[in-house]
């Protein structure tokens, strides 16, 4: 299989030390990125093949992914790329504006370091531009883990690439992705230059806006992808 020749290229990636955490680290990528869909079945010999590594450590990888919810393990069926509920999603996103806002909202004094922030908007605009919606998906995802990493803080940038892993299993669901995105390339910019601004508590404003149009806009595809699309298992 053509995707499977694709994770092979992968291998290079574990070097000589393999552990199952390299081996999630390159799954949660592969996840994160469409490679394998919410709702696909992951073969053990396949992926271990392909990746060249033995039955136990793809085993503790699946263990791991499956503890950050990106997997489910199924009884007597195996190991599936999650399904988000409609609840997960609305988690996701409660948990997205506690810790967003706050990261925001506890900014000191300015000018703010925004470099990485200015990067992901670029990098959308290009994508956009280009009709890569896939692409400005990614790059959307690279502004918030950019704001959050404004808080200087590792615990917070784990336990959010974690948040934003889970994020975009609701993502590829959705089946027009330029509508979903598209809204929010203008509004990551107004969030920047906010920042550029030092106005902490309009650029609070904005993201807090922002996480509940997003949420109400998934929500309206989301739901109804879900539950006509007949997607797999989670």
């Amino acid at each position: 299989m053509e995707e499977l020749t694709e994770l092979a290229d992968d291998r290079a990636l574990l070097g000589r030390t393999s552990t199952a955490e390299r081996v999630s680290d390159i799954l949660r990528s592969r996840i994160a990125e469409g490679f394998f869909p919410p709702g696909t079945r992951l073969s053990e010999d396949s992926i271990g093949g392909a990746l060249g590594v033995s039955r136990n450590t793809l085993r503790e990888a699946f263990r791991l992914l499956t503890h950050e919810r990106l997997l489910v393990h199924e009884l007597n069926r195996g190991v599936f790329v999650r399904v988000l509920t409609v609840e997960d999603v609305e988690d996701i996103y409660r948990t997205r504006s506690l810790v967003e806002c706050a990261v925001v909202r506890g900014l000191g004094s300015p000018p703010y370091a925004v470099e990485g922030i200015a990067g992901a908007v670029s990098d959308g605009r290009l994508a956009a531009r280009e009709g890569d919606w896939k692409g400005v998906s990614t790059a959307n995802i690279h502004f918030h883990r950019e704001l959050v990493a404004l808080a200087g803080s590792a615990r917070t940038d784990e336990l959010m690439r974690s948040v934003f892993a889970e994020l975009r299993l609701a993502f590829h669901v959705v089946d027009d992705p330029q509508r979903l995105h598209e809204p929010y390339l203008a509004r990551n910019h107004e969030i920047l230059q906010a920042l550029r601004a030092g106005d902490r508590d309009g650029a609070e404003r904005l993201l807090a806006a922002y996480l509940d149009d997003s949420l109400e806009g998934l929500l309206g595809v989301y739901a109804r992808r879900v539950t006509d699309g007949g997607e797999g298992a989670g």
